[in-house]
């Protein structure tokens, strides 16, 4: 009997498929470049095609054929529903209440899912300037749920921030490329989910703090063939990008 080889994966990938299984059909996500748009376009590819992808130019159900270089990227205009502003879509769409989850990433997060995407350092003399809050605090603050994508260390996960640019009250989740971690009723963020091939002792030693760990703690599935094929077939080869805007 020939046995079956399991897929082999990046880190990344997982990542991206972990949270675009938590996506549901007909969920409106504002997306941002990267992993976040990896994901929602793996669920709307997939499982979720009903999904609206809202990008922070003022696209509206975007339906990329390949994943955008950046939010300027012409195939989010072409393939969306509709174009308008950005302030339309930070007054209207997302203060307005209309945006289920958003997805965030940042430099640094604190045990209850506070963000730093402004500093490294002291404030007024940094070690690394950042590019800052963006729309990050809005987007935390008036989704129904925001999504964090980060990697785990203890460089990331850190036990007091540099500085606070997002508060974590709106964070439902934290998809890392350990596993995923969740606030407790009182806010705190525990584990809840790992990864394969993961242990809890090495998500500890990636947290600057004493993490939680759920007594539900669950183990994630792999990326299915099927969702590494889609995600693949939405990241084009270096050739393939050659005369793209």
């Amino acid at each position: 009997m020939t046995q079956v080889e399991a897929p082999t994966y990046t880190a990344d990938e997982m990542m991206a498929v972990a949270a675009a299984r938590r996506l549901r059909d007909g969920t409106v996500c504002f997306v941002g470049i990267g992993l976040p748009s990896q994901a929602a376009n793996l669920a709307r590819v997939t499982h979720a095609p009903e999904c609206v992808l809202i990008y922070e130019s003022g696209t509206i159900g975007a339906k990329p054929v390949n994943l955008p270089l950046s939010i300027g990227d012409g195939e989010l205009a072409e393939t969306a529903d509709a174009v308008v502003s950005v302030p339309e879509i930070f007054g209207y769409w997302l203060q307005g209440g209309r945006i289920d989850v958003g997805f965030l990433g940042a430099a640094q997060i604190d045990r209850y899912g506070n963000l730093n995407s402004t500093v490294i350092g002291e404030y007024r003399h940094p070690k690394v300037r950042l590019p800052g809050a963006g729309g990050a605090p809005e987007i935390a603050a008036w989704c129904r749920e925001t999504f964090v994508m980060l990697r785990h260390t203890p460089r990331a996960f850190v036990g007091q921030l540099d500085f606070r640019t997002t508060g974590g009250a709106g964070v439902t989740c934290v998809v890392t490329d350990l596993g995923i971690l969740e606030p407790r009723t009182d806010g705190e963020l525990e584990l809840t989910e790992l990864h394969r091939g993961v242990t809890v002792e090495q998500t500890l030693e990636a947290t600057g703090w004493q993490l939680r760990v759920s007594p539900d703690l669950r183990r994630g599935a792999p990326p299915q063939p099927e969702e590494l094929q889609a995600l693949r077939a939405l990241t084009p080869a270096n050739d393939d990008l050659e005369g793209r805007p």
